[in-house]
């Protein structure tokens, strides 16, 4: 297994990776001055070697541009930490995606490919989550909420039950969201409010 993306998100996708069981073998990041990442050689473009991989970089444009650059070109596994709670009725989760430490994932739960769900994060029943979304550290979404893809949701934020979240948004940490927000909108506080467009 490698690793796309020699950051701090990945130190942490590396802990979620050997807790999985897999292996990892190297690093691979553009960069030209990183050779050494924790101790994992890495590489500056994909060969022959590289199998599976995982991208582990937490920006939700450049996931999505390396993710669809290299679809169907290797394997892209998902890796869920063994400490999250995962219910064996949850309706799927995409390639690529990884649920950190302590999430809670309900049943009917859909997580698109090449999201992050990170640390504590919980989804509650039939959320549905879009390719390339970020669901931040202790964010909670109340039953039925949908997040677009490429959306961020910000820590420690909370959905209410049956909010939409458009496609390529930003939720400021701490935000309450109570009523639906659009595509491409960046918005926060309590109650959540569109700020300004994303351009």
């Amino acid at each position: 297994m490698y690793l796309y993306g020699g950051s701090g998100h990945a130190r942490v996708v590396r802990d979620i990776i050997e807790a999985c069981g897999y292996t990892l073998e190297g690093v691979i990041d553009i960069n030209p001055d990183l050779h050494d990442f924790m101790g994992f050689p890495v590489l500056h473009d994909l060969d022959d070697r590289v199998k599976q991989m995982i991208i582990s970089i937490g920006s939700n444009k450049i996931r999505h541009r390396i993710g669809e650059q290299f679809t169907g070109q290797i394997e892209f596994p998902s890796a869920v930490h063994p400490s999250a709670i995962v219910s064996p009725y949850m309706a799927g989760i995409g390639e690529g995606t990884v649920v950190m430490q302590g999430a809670i994932l309900q049943s009917g739960v859909n997580i698109g490919r090449h999201c992050i769900i990170n640390t504590g994060a919980s989804l509650d029943h039939e959320c549905m989550i879009g390719d390339y979304a970020h669901i931040s550290p202790h964010a909670t979404l109340c039953g039925n909420v949908h997040v677009g893809e490429g959306t961020w949701v910000g820590a420690g934020s909370v959905a209410i039950p049956g909010i939409r979240i458009g496609k390529w948004s930003v939720i400021g940490a701490g935000s309450v969201v109570v009523r639906d927000i659009p595509d491409g909108v960046v918005a926060f506080g309590n109650p959540c409010r569109v700020i300004r467009k994303i351009q």
